[in-house]
């Protein structure tokens, strides 16, 4: 059943993009029979170039389910603001009772990061980064929490304007550049 319209578009649109199951948990809901058991899926999708998405799917079949939640993931996906390898400044971001703390890194540095925020950042294309999770150590919060914290980052230029702060004066040494635009 190849013809039908969704499995063409996915074909189509799916050969750039890096998808990473973070995590599958099994569910049941209790009926006068007994129970009926379920699964739901948590994953990523990002094009390694600025570009995430996450994405929850349900279903009585564990492929149904990465179906359903990569579906959900490439609709939520969202730009992410990098200079070089790494995120233009720290924050700390939350979600629930998570919460996670994000770091830019120097070059060669690597993703220090476990679990989803790991998942988050390499689809992400961020290669220099370091991280840490506070708080509930729940995957889908965690996730969540790192998604809307690299959403609401801002680029170098602009958080340099909200602080009051020369762009020089932001950035770390190493992304210095002469004129003080960030380093790429």
């Amino acid at each position: 059943m190849a013809n039908r319209p969704r499995e063409r578009q996915r074909e189509d649109e799916g050969p750039g993009y890096d998808e990473r199951v973070v995590n599958i948990t099994r569910v049941s809901k209790v009926i006068k029979g007994g129970r009926h058991f379920g699964f739901r899926v948590l994953v990523v999708v990002g094009d390694n170039n600025g570009k995430v998405g996450i994405g929850l799917g349900k279903a009585r079949e564990v492929p149904d389910a990465i179906r359903k939640a990569t579906e959900h993931a490439r609709k939520t996906m969202t730009n992410v603001p990098i200079i070089g390898t790494t995120i233009p400044h720290a924050l700390h971001s939350k979600y629930g009772a998570s919460e996670v703390m994000l770091k830019p890194a120097t070059p060669g540095t690597g993703v220090i990061a476990g679990g989803g925020v790991r998942a988050v950042m390499e689809c992400a294309g961020i290669k220099d980064v370091l991280t840490k999770s506070l708080g509930s150590s729940n995957p889908i919060n965690v996730v969540r929490a790192t998604f809307f914290g690299l959403n609401s980052m801002a680029d170098a230029e602009a958080e340099a304007r909200k602080r009051n702060k020369p762009v020089d004066q932001l950035l770390p040494p190493w992304r210095k550049a002469n004129d003080g635009k960030p380093a790429d």
